[in-house]
């Protein structure tokens, strides 16, 4: 759980953040809330548990990434800001259009589920050719895997309500190795 992982984060070294890790660590703290908050407005819209469940471990994943802020000494872009406000305006803008959609109808709001869980393990993914501290990778290699646990969930869902899901960010080929791999322990 999260007192395991703040050992673990606290045990691995405090080494120099380079630019890569310092715009990544403020842009995931971001992306994890948007992630968080659109589960919420979603869930009060439609009341389905997905969105409810997913919207906590979504927390976590926030509080995971703030372990890192706070190590760092870093100023949390998220202070106080209420739900569905965000300082970056790419990830501002987004969450404006994956709410659009997500209130059309609920196998819409499953689609947007899976597109946020699409693009949160591309960009962690991503982010990780350019980390080399030991302590962020161990965080991002978590969130990856709750995502994917959270991608297998809202596509199971999608299914289940007679859809389908084409992945917009991952490739094909990563997308169905993740969904047609069991459930991981983690966060």
């Amino acid at each position: 759980g999260m007192a395991n992982l703040q050992t673990q984060v606290n045990s691995l070294p405090k080494e120099p953040l380079n630019q890569d890790e310092l715009t990544s660590i403020l842009f995931m703290r971001e992306e994890e809330k948007l992630a968080r908050d659109v589960y919420i407005t979603l869930y009060n819209k439609w009341g389905v548990n997905i969105f409810s469940n997913i919207s906590n471990s979504e927390q976590i994943h926030m509080d995971a990434i703030l372990m890192l802020l706070n190590k760092y000494s870093l100023t949390d872009p998220v202070g106080s800001n209420a739900v569905g406000v965000f300082n970056n305006t790419i990830l501002q803008n987004l969450y404006n259009q994956l709410l659009v959609q997500g209130n059309t109808n609920v196998p819409e709001a499953y689609k947007v589920g899976a597109t946020i869980e699409d693009l949160d393990i591309f960009d962690l993914k991503t982010a990780l050719i350019n980390i080399d501290n030991q302590d962020i990778r161990l965080v991002y290699d978590m969130l990856t895997k709750g995502s994917r646990n959270h991608m297998r969930s809202f596509y199971k869902n999608i299914l289940n309500a007679g859809g389908t899901y084409l992945p917009q960010y991952i490739t094909q080929a990563e997308f169905d190795a993740i969904i047609n791999s069991p459930m991981e322990t983690g966060l």
